[in-house]
This record gives C-alpha cells, sequence and structure tokens, in this order.
C-alpha cells in the first residue's frame, strides 16, 4: 500500500492495515529515501510507503522518526515497534532481516571494502548538493567520481557487485539517475564526459534498465522539475502523485 500524497503539517496520520507489515516513510525524490525502496524492492519486501512533505512535516511524524528524518522504517510487527533512520542503516538491517537476493557479499573482508566504497560516496553527494542546491562548480564533483570510475574499471565487472547489482550499486545510483538536475545546472560547463567515465557510462545504462532501479525510477526531467521547483521555493512533492 502507498499513500501517494505527501502528508503535510496538519494532516491526519494515516489509517494503514494493521498486518505487521513495515511502513517505510518516505519522499519521493529522496535519494536517500530511494535508497531504502530500491533494498526493499529487490528483496521484495512486502511494506507500506507513506510520504512526507519536508518542508511542513506533519506533528505526528515524530513517532515514528524521532529526528524528523526520511527514510524511517517503522517495524510494527516488532516487539515495542521500533523505528529505524538513516538509509544506509536501514539497508544493513533489511538485508539481515531478509536473507533473499542478498545485497551484501558474504565474504567479510568484501563487504567492508563496499562499506568503506559508500561511505567515500559522501564526497559524491556533497558536492551533488553545492552544486544543484548552492550553485557552487562542479570542481569537487568530477574528481570524486574518478574514484567510482577507477573502481569498476578495477573490479572489472559490469556492476560494482559483480554480474549483477547489489549493495554498492543501489546505494550509489540515486544521485546517478540525478545526473540530468547536474546538467540542467551547469548547462555549458556539464562535463560527464562518455570517455573520462567509460565504465560508469555503460554502468549507468545497465541500471536504467534494471527491473529494481525502475521499480523507483523518475526520468531526468522529472528530476529536473522537482529541483527546479525547491530551488523557486515552491517544492513540488507530489510532482508524480
Amino acid at each position: 500500500m502507498s499513500v501517494g500524497k505527501h502528508l503535510a503539517k496538519g494532516s491526519p496520520k494515516p489509517a494503514l492495515p494493521d498486518d505487521g507489515v513495515p511502513r517505510l516513510y518516505t519522499m519521493r525524490f529522496c535519494p536517500y529515501a530511494e535508497r531504502a525502496h530500491l533494498a526493499l524492492n529487490a528483496k521484495k519486501v512486502p511494506h507500506h510507503s507513506v510520504y512526507i512533505n519536508l518542508t511542513e512535516k506533519p506533528e505526528w511524524l515524530v513517532e515514528v522518526s524521532p529526528l524528523l528524518k526520511v527514510p524511517a522504517l517503522h517495524l510494527v510487527a516488532e516487539k515495542d515497534q521500533p523505528s529505524l533512520i538513516e538509509s544506509l542503516i536501514i539497508v544493513e538491517y533489511l538485508d539481515e532481516k531478509y536473507p533473499q537476493n542478498p545485497l551484501l557479499p558474504k565474504d567479510p573482508l568484501q563487504r567492508a571494502q563496499d562499506k568503506i566504497l559508500v561511505e567515500r560516496f559522501t564526497a559524491v553527494t556533497s558536492a551533488f548538493f553545492k552544486t544543484v542546491l548552492q550553485g557552487a562548480k562542479a570542481d569537487d564533483l568530477w574528481p570524486a567520481i574518478d574514484i567510482f570510475e577507477a573502481e569498476l574499471a578495477k573490479r572489472g565487472t559490469p556492476y560494482f557487485s559483480g554480474d549483477k547489482p547489489g549493495y554498492v550499486d543501489y546505494m550509489i545510483w540515486p544521485w546517478f539517475e540525478r545526473l540530468s538536475v547536474v546538467q540542467f545546472t551547469l548547462k555549458e560547463d556539464y562535463n560527464f564526459d562518455n570517455q573520462r567515465y567509460a565504465k560508469l557510462s555503460a554502468w549507468i545504462e545497465l541500471l536504467t534498465k534494471d527491473e529494481v532501479a525502475q521499480s523507483f525510477f523518475a526520468t531526468p526531467e522529472q528530476h529536473v522539475e522537482y529541483f527546479s521547483s525547491r530551488l523557486a521555493g515552491t517544492t513540488n512533492y507530489d510532482l508524480l502523485a
């Protein structure tokens, strides 16, 4: 079940079925929330999605997300019905709780290295938001992406996780899905070079055809429209509702 429109201040708490299914509190255009959606969909975990207006947050959000953040995963079937926050914590919990279609590798060393690689991706996310929200140049963005081009070449596989997408792929994909926003922002200064990023370009092509990535996909035009509305101070959360 999905509560399609984003609930705002004054909205009543949605009445969801008492079925023990996890409840994901999310925002449709949040790349961090997208990580949780991709993990849930990759593992085919039934869940309810409740969309939150992050500008005018509903008063009851604190009950399921103490820091008022999304994503928040409310585990109503567990004792005391706890909630988890922070996208990577949620994804790692899901990977351990639901062993089908594992995202992280079994090998302890490779698992640790993949987690480190995703931590290094914070340099990309930081540069991304500085560029699209603060108008900064992309001087820090492209060198940060270089690391992932080199790593994919080093691994010698189509995906970071091997012959099919896994943890690293789905945790970094949301920002590559939003490259159109960087292009829209930088205009003629945009230089995601297909030769410089040959491996990543092929990887992006594969992910755009991946069933899981497509399960929560927005088009380049939709991402640009959303970020444009955000910059204008009239964030259109319900663009896809």
